[in-house]
């Protein structure tokens, strides 16, 4: 199971006893926060998707989406999600729970976007779709071996009601 080698990898930083596990599905924005407790825009989600090497995950708050110019501006290609099935493939996690913990694969390269940094802690996922760990961005940034901090991401507007 994916959450048990990242409480693994966690247990080698000495961080393990912060994974939080809930009795409810955390396997998207929405139920992540309602299960944490927090704001949605601090859920950490961790985005996939194809590059001409194998896969790129991109770390970015939950009140976000992908900016299609920002992302093509930095990574020189459209973006492209994976299917569920790369995901995994790629990173051993599956959809739901995916996160750029104790991911081993050469093909994988993890970055974290600029829209976490509003944030003092952050709650990515564990490898599972009923977990979360509380992070400072440092951690996240270092915890997840990430190459820099980019800017792809824009803010999602609130659907206001009539």
């Amino acid at each position: 199971m994916a959450i048990e080698k990242v409480r693994a990898y966690f247990e080698q930083l000495g961080i393990a006893d912060r994974i939080q596990e809930f009795d409810v599905s955390s396997a998207t924005v929405e139920l992540a926060a309602q299960a944490v407790g927090v704001e949605g825009a601090r859920i950490c989600k961790t985005l996939s998707f194809k590059s001409p090497e194998g896969c790129i995950l991109i770390q970015t708050a939950g009140d976000t989406k992908i900016d299609n110019s920002k992302f093509k501006g930095f990574f020189g290609m459209k973006a492209k999600m994976l299917s569920p099935e790369e995901v995994l493939m790629y990173t051993g996690h599956a959809v739901g729970g995916v996160c750029a913990f104790a991911v081993e694969n050469p093909q994988v390269k993890i970055y974290c976007d600029q829209s976490l940094k509003r944030f003092d802690t952050v709650f990515p996922a564990c490898g599972s779709a009923n977990s979360a760990i509380e992070l400072t961005c440092s951690e996240l940034f270092n915890y997840s071996r990430a190459l820099e901090w980019i800017d792809v991401s824009k803010v999602i507007e609130a659907k206001s009601e009539k």
